[in-house]
């Protein structure tokens, strides 16, 4: 069966965004489609090379970010 699934559907089939009906249906295609699978297969080691990330804004941005509130806090706003 022909499907127009792209890189993007694959990229959120990947990190279980799709719908139920676009993850069977994304399912179905890869088990019928090598080339797709190959993609599919890329894109999940691609996600496994990129480390998880998690950002912490540093003490003194966390300051400075107060700071401008505590000057434009406007009370009758």
């Amino acid at each position: 069966m022909p499907h127009n699934f792209t890189p993007e559907d694959l990229v959120r089939y990947i990190y279980r965004e799709t719908t139920a009906a676009e993850t069977v249906a994304i399912a179905e295609a890869l088990a019928a489609d090598a080339a797709l699978r190959g993609l599919h297969d890329d894109l999940v080691s691609g996600k496994r090379m990129v480390p998880a990330l998690h950002f912490m804004p540093s003490e003194r941005s966390i300051q400075r970010i107060l700071q401008h509130s505590e000057q434009t806090f406007c009370p009758s706003c």
